[in-house]
């Protein structure tokens, strides 16, 4: 039975692990050769030998998303190893300067330029570089934005500006890419359980489920539930669709908060045990 994504060659940025790490597993398995490009090469490692035990074809590459000619080295070496580029995905993010956290009299502008440019300018580089072979190929890119595209958080301007950006982006690129045969979608996650997240909830399992109560299919989601969405958005299935935002968050953005807030409330006074995770 051929795969449906043989012969075909993908890139995931922060493949190594969480949301990435699904993504590069899930297109191996279907078939197609993965690059994984991560800045942390040791994750990478392990998923790309992950990906090979199971019978998938897999490289790594060191890729900081903040740099233009780690990017542009990503793109060169995929070429080099496969000759074509059929899918982008655009999972990266990751600050190592100061905290991006904050309001918009808290974040110092370092903190701002250096968020800003992994959320959104990582992007814009990832397309600038890769466009052309993804033309030659009728590709496909995905960006990876978030539930906080559309709601958004105390404290976190940084991250939200970027995960809205990122929705913009993906509209906008969509109509200057869909001419040339390239479609462009967005992922917007809700609560997604990665391996460093899950670390955190082993210490506090009761946390886990007062956020479980928060979505209608009353659990969390995980990396595979992420990369089944980018899956079908790469997949002929979706050849009709392109500049949109898919949400993927068990519901959690469909609710009126009022009453969502009211149910909460009354889980917490049932169950006095809920340690509370922030």
């Amino acid at each position: 039975m051929i795969k449906k994504f043989e012969g075909k060659v993908c890139i995931v940025t922060g493949g190594g692990q969480g949301i990435g790490g699904g993504i590069a597993r899930k297109f191996a398995q279907q078939g197609s050769k993965v690059m994984i490009a991560d800045i942390n090469d040791s994750v990478a490692k392990q998923n790309k030998n992950t990906i090979e035990s199971l019978g998938g074809i897999a490289q790594t590459v060191h890729t900081d998303v903040s740099k233009s000619k780690d990017i542009e080295n990503m793109v060169n070496t995929t070429i080099s190893e496969w000759g074509r580029i059929d899918f982008l995905i655009q999972n990266a993010f990751g600050v190592s300067d100061d905290s991006t956290g904050g309001s918009a009299m808290e974040v110092t502008e370092k903190a701002w330029d250096s968020g800003i440019s992994v959320l959104t300018k990582a992007l814009f580089l990832g397309a600038k570089f890769a466009g052309k072979h993804l033309i030659e190929t009728k590709g496909s890119i995905i960006n990876i934005s978030s539930v906080h595209g559309f709601m958004v958080a105390p404290k976190s301007l940084v991250y939200e500006a970027g995960k809205s950006a990122v929705i913009g982006m993906t509209r906008q690129m969509a109509c200057d890419f869909g001419p040339e045969g390239v479609r462009v979608n967005c992922i917007c996650p809700g609560h997604i359980v990665t391996e460093n997240i899950q670390e955190q909830w082993n210490e506090n399992p009761s946390g886990l489920k007062f956020f479980d109560q928060q979505y209608p299919v009353r659990r969390t989601g995980t990396p595979e539930d992420i990369a089944n969405a980018v899956s079908f958005l790469c997949s002929e299935d979706a050849s009709f669709i392109t500049g949109h935002s898919l949400v993927v968050d068990g519901g959690l953005t469909i609710q009126i908060q009022e009453n969502l807030g009211i149910s909460l409330a009354k889980y917490a006074i049932e169950n006095p045990e809920t340690e509370f995770p922030f």
